[in-house]
């Protein structure tokens, strides 16, 4: 498993289990399939992701930018739209929601797989350079977090994998699941999505 956490918004069943198989062949993990807005609001209300592949038309009474508006405005998370519209009037909407990608219907692996890169790229990139550290994380900690726990807690910021931090820390992968474990808990995330939400609520001052 990547770690990365995929979530799909996509109203038509078959497009998007065929989108969700094609990102599990690429190795990382769908958390989940929405196929209205409805359905997509009540699970971001609830649950945290670390990428978003939505349709612009989707059921529902709103659409994808609505959906792509509330991420921007309260979770933060990257969004890459995937939909087969492309008129300047969509395009302009969309736009305004500071989407990480926009592909096109329809595409193929090499587009999606490498939209899907550049946006978790570019987001670790921006919360790179956050001002982060150890004092102000722990001023919003449910308990104090070791610096240990803050190495790991950077990591996953930069979109490291669990097989990728025990190799640049030289620890084992079992050392890095506990290290994280209790990070989550100390900080209240469920997981490594959800701490990245908490993450930037805090450093960006949304508590």
């Amino acid at each position: 498993m990547s770690n990365v956490n995929i979530l799909i918004i996509e109203d038509e069943a078959v497009v998007a289990h065929d989108i969700a198989r094609r990102v599990s062949k690429m190795g990382y993990d769908v958390s989940g399939i929405k196929h209205s807005s409805e359905e997509a609001f009540n699970y971001l209300q609830i649950h945290s992701c670390d990428l978003i592949l939505c349709d612009i038309n989707i059921d529902g009474a709103k659409d994808g930018i609505d959906i792509a508006t509330s991420v921007l405005h309260n979770k933060r998370t990257p969004l890459i739209f995937v939909t087969a519209l492309a008129d300047m009037d969509t395009l302009d909407r969309a736009k305004k929601t500071l989407p990480y990608g926009y592909i096109v219907k329809p595409f193929d692996n090499y587009d999606l797989r490498a939209a899907i890169e550049i946006a978790l790229y570019k987001h670790s990139v921006e919360l790179d350079k956050l001002a982060i550290s150890l004092e102000k994380v722990n001023s919003l900690a449910l308990e104090d977090v070791s610096s240990r726990e803050f190495e790991m807690l950077t990591d996953i910021m930069k979109g490291r994998t669990n097989d990728q931090i025990s190799a640049a820390r030289h620890i084992s992968k079992a050392t890095v699941k506990f290290h994280i474990r209790n990070l989550l808990r100390k900080i209240g995330a469920t997981n490594r999505a959800d701490a990245l939400h908490k993450i930037i609520k805090i450093l960006t001052n949304q508590q």
